[in-house]
Formats: C-alpha cells, sequence, structure tokens
C-alpha cells in the first residue's frame, strides 16, 4: 500500500472547494444575492505558483457569487465549477473532460458535500477545522484551519515531493494573488 509521501509524487491536480477550505467558512449576504468571502493570500500565491509549473487546479463548490468567480478567475484557476450541488457527478465529469486520472489528483474539502468526491480520489486531504467525518475520510489532515493556510500546505508539500517548489525565488510574473 502506498503511503502518504509517495501519493504525493504522483499528483498532477488539485481540486478544491471554496468555503472553509479557501475561506473559514464566513460569508456575508450582500442585498444583490452575492457573498462576501476573505482569502488568505499565500494560498492564492501557492495557486498561482502550482499552475505556474503545470499543475491544473480545479474548484469545484456549492458557493456561488461574482466576487467568488473574479477571485478564481483571477488567480487563473484551470476550471471553475460553481453552484455545484452533486459533487461526485461534478467530479466524474470533471475527469471525463480533462482526462484526469482521479488516482493523482488531490482533493480538500471541509464538509460533508465533499465526503464522495473525496472518496473518489487518490489523495483526499482537508483543513484542520474540517467537520469530523471529513478529517475520517482524509489521508492527510493539514495542521491549517480553512482560509489560514492549508491549500498552500498541501501544494506546497506536493510541489516539495516533486523536486518543483522554489525553482523561481526571483519572483513571478503573475497576478497579484491577495
Amino acid at each position: 500500500m502506498e503511503n502518504f509521501k509517495e501519493k504525493l509524487t504522483r499528483v498532477e491536480a488539485f481540486v478544491f472547494d471554496v468555503d472553509g477550505v479557501f475561506t473559514d467558512g464566513d460569508i456575508v449576504p450582500l442585498a444583490d444575492g452575492d457573498f462576501l468571502r476573505a482569502y488568505f493570500a499565500r494560498d492564492g500565491y501557492a495557486v498561482t505558483y502550482a499552475i505556474s509549473e503545470g499543475y491544473r487546479v480545479y474548484i469545484i463548490t456549492g458557493g456561488r457569487g461574482k466576487t467568488l468567480e473574479h477571485r478564481f478567475r483571477m488567480l487563473k484557476v484551470t476550471g471553475l465549477s460553481s453552484n455545484v450541488g452533486d459533487k461526485c457527478a461534478a467530479i466524474t465529469e470533471l475527469a471525463e473532460r480533462e482526462g484526469l486520472d482521479l488516482s493523482n489528483v488531490v482533493y480538500m474539502g471541509d464538509d460533508i458535500p465533499d465526503l464522495g468526491a473525496m472518496r473518489m480520489v487518490g489523495l483526499p486531504v482537508c483543513p484542520a477545522d474540517a467537520c469530523h467525518e471529513v478529517t475520517d475520510a482524509a489521508i492527510y489532515v493539514s495542521q491549517y484551519a480553512g482560509g489560514r493556510g492549508c491549500v498552500r500546505d498541501i501544494i506546497e508539500q506536493v510541489l516539495r515531493a516533486q523536486g518543483k517548489w522554489m525553482l523561481h525565488t526571483n519572483g513571478m510574473h503573475t497576478v497579484q494573488s491577495n
């Protein structure tokens, strides 16, 4: 049986939930139906760095809103599926459309709607403050909470395991991540 560190060396793509992963889970409803969320800048940097190194980064979230879509367009994620009710169907369709081998995919979620998709990938992971059903299903539980560096943590671990972290320390020419 392959261990966690060995699985890191095979990762080709990342799939993330948003609320509770990229954020602390708090949302502020606005009068126009959108929501305000706070994002951790280092998570954004890690996403843009991973993309610059050739990794595919996808978002599958039940969340919605123009500000959410704008944030991930700004980071230039490979694909964004928002307002998703069935994450298993979404990840199955994503794998078929993109030719992903799900055994080489990280999925990071934090709550019950993520469990099915987490069980479909080779590397299910979660933030430190995920619900206990999710921490039980995860191969790895980050030491960082949602919205406080858990995204950066798993991306950095994968890139370090594959010898791709900090290859470009003079800065990257990407979008601003904060």
